[in-house]
């Protein structure tokens, strides 16, 4: 019973800190000893010290906070469209008929080359960027509902018809139950896209936030800031990811993916 435990934290914390421990100590020393240009590639104690200062001046946190809004905006109006739709494509065929030719083409497509038509539909500011959010991140949701609703057992279905249930007490005693380990991967999969679209977005119309201040530092030749900007959005990243994480082991207490990682 004890190799468990032992094994889970090794496998899921120790393994994962070493290898961003051992990344980190390879890009200082190869800064340190100037095996690349210091212009190219800047020493991670030089970044750290930028982002100490910006934290400082309280620069990083304007921009992360403008950011995160943006991102996590766009990613509640996508789960919020996305979820019903991918429930109703699976469950009404006028529904699937009429959006998923559409699902099927937008899905691969570059969704940044919408931005200059949505600079155009509502302007420079938030409201752009966040609808640009909304519309990258919502195809992953769309799927993940259509294709976790589809997938769900016939046989539950039928039985709670047989005891007399509705419609509506199936779709949320019977089918959003066993639907959601699908929907929260498509969540999962959607909020990266919408912190990506964000910063890419951010970059391309300038401002405030981390994309902002990345492309600035970057016409000003600041090495040190762009990677101080990266290094903040892999921190962000890798918050807000683990944060989705612990939210779904929550929400799935009762399913069985929770007893096997038991």
């Amino acid at each position: 019973m004890s190799a468990t435990p032992r094994a889970y934290v090794i496998g899921d914390f120790l393994i994962p800190m070493l290898v961003i421990g051992t990344s980190l100590a390879a890009w200082e020393a190869t800064a340190q000893m100037r095996l690349i240009n210091p212009f190219l590639l800047p020493a991670l104690s030089d970044v750290v010290v930028r982002i100490g200062k910006d934290v400082g001046s309280g620069v990083v946190i304007v921009d992360l906070a403008l950011t995160l809004y943006r991102a996590l905006s766009g990613f509640a109006i996508a789960a919020v469209i996305g979820i019903p739709l991918g429930i109703l494509m699976a469950r009404a065929a006028p529904f699937r008929w009429f959006f998923d030719p559409l699902i099927s083409a937008g899905f691969p497509m570059p969704k940044i080359a919408f931005l200059p038509i949505f600079v155009l539909w509502f302007g420079l500011f938030d409201t752009s960027k966040i609808i640009m959010v909304a519309f990258s991140s919502v195809f992953p949701v769309v799927s993940a509902a259509y294709a976790g609703t589809q997938g769900v057992n016939k046989w539950p279905l039928w039985s709670a018809r047989s005891l007399g249930a509705t419609e509506r007490e199936l779709l949320w005693e019977v089918i959003l139950p066993m639907a959601l380990p699908q929907i929260l991967t498509g969540l999962q999969i959607a909020l990266p896209v919408a912190l990506i679209t964000t910063v890419v977005t951010e970059m391309l119309m300038s401002g405030k936030g981390i994309g902002g201040s990345m492309i600035n530092a970057g016409r000003f030749a600041d090495s040190v800031g762009v990677f101080a900007g990266i290094v903040e959005i892999a921190m962000v990243g890798i918050v807000v990811i683990r944060a989705v994480e612990m939210i779904r082991r929550r929400l799935l207490a009762w399913h069985a993916e929770a007893r096997v990682e038991a």
